[in-house]
């Protein structure tokens, strides 16, 4: 990175929003985060409620990636505020947040990876579905996703313990997992990381719509093997969302040529689409889309507003 371009770094990390657009920005930050995290928990409720979620790997499937993306959200919005209030905070405590942060991030695609294949077995091989999509195998498969992301964010953690001096731990920082995690390994290893991740995951959701779209144009395109094709549809829009959280560092090195108000109104923009938008999605996918689910979750909700309006008459 050439000066210029690194002193346009340094006036856009030390610029600073006015008064009321800072406070703008934070109010819609937490508002969205609430409303969203609202929502989910409702999903939540209503999975706990009824047997017939939690007896299918689907469903299941899904609840894990609506609980993953609450803690997401919160871990991104509490960084997102902390930058406005503190701006530095802890190390120590910076590095456990960016912790749940990353694991939760690298969760999404591969939970995503699995309800795509859940979709195909249950079109393509529908008569070996139980047997091969159990309960059992879900939780199993759900320890695996934690454990491959482990396996991404532990090394760093060990890095940052032996390489970096102790007082580092009780001093203050910008919380970022590029200023966390600062070392050249753990930057390399992290880009290298992701390409085979996604790789992987993008190759699993392109030869399962190819095989579900053959399975609808055989049977004349029958209505629920085209409601399963949209559905891996939109999990490769969440992908994408998803993949543009891994771009951002290259995108920093784009906009950090731009004067800096305007790189931090990019950067919040960007951060509304690569965080916000894709925890939005999740919801719709099966709480809207899915009959069973939305059947349920709406008797919930008439219920709850039949229980307020006898309470409140």
């Amino acid at each position: 990175m050439n000066s210029s371009s690194f002193s346009n770094m340094s006036s856009s990390l030390t610029y600073r929003d006015t008064l009321s657009i800072a406070v703008t920005k934070n109010v819609l930050i937490v508002a969205l985060g609430i409303t969203i995290n609202y929502i989910n928990g409702t999903l939540i409720h209503t999975f706990r409620k009824h047997e017939i979620f939690y007896m299918n790997p689907r469903y299941i499937l899904f609840i894990h990636l609506v609980v993953n993306d609450m803690i997401q959200l919160t871990t991104s919005t509490s960084l997102f505020v902390f930058s406005y209030i503190f701006y530095r905070i802890n190390t120590s405590f910076c590095c456990f947040i960016v912790t749940f942060a990353v694991f939760t991030t690298t969760n999404s695609p591969l939970n995503l990876a699995l309800m795509a294949v859940e979709c195909y077995v249950a079109v393509c091989f529908p008569l070996r579905h139980a047997e091969l999509c159990t309960i059992k195998r879900t939780y199993f498969l759900i320890g695996c996703i934690w454990g491959l992301s482990a396996a991404i964010i532990l090394p760093d953690i060990f890095l940052v313990l032996a390489t970096e001096p102790l007082w580092l731990f009780n001093s203050t920082v910008f919380c970022d997992r590029d200023t966390v995690f600062r070392h050249p390994i753990s930057i390399k290893k992290r880009d290298v990381s992701y390409i085979i991740f996604f790789s992987g995951v993008w190759f699993v959701l392109l030869f399962t719509y190819f095989r579900i779209f053959c399975a609808a144009h055989a049977a004349n395109s029958s209505e629920g093997i085209v409601k399963a094709r949209n559905t891996i549809l939109i999990h490769g829009f969440q992908l994408l969302l998803c993949i543009l959280t891994y771009v951002g560092p290259m995108t920093r090195m784009f906009l950090v040529f731009l004067p800096a108000a305007q790189y931090v109104q990019a950067i919040f923009f960007w951060y509304i689409l690569i965080q916000i938008l894709p925890r939005f999605v999740s919801p719709i996918v099966y709480g809207v889309r899915d009959s069973t689910f939305r059947h349920y979750l709406k008797n919930y909700i008439l219920c709850s507003i039949g229980k307020a309006n006898k309470l409140h008459p």
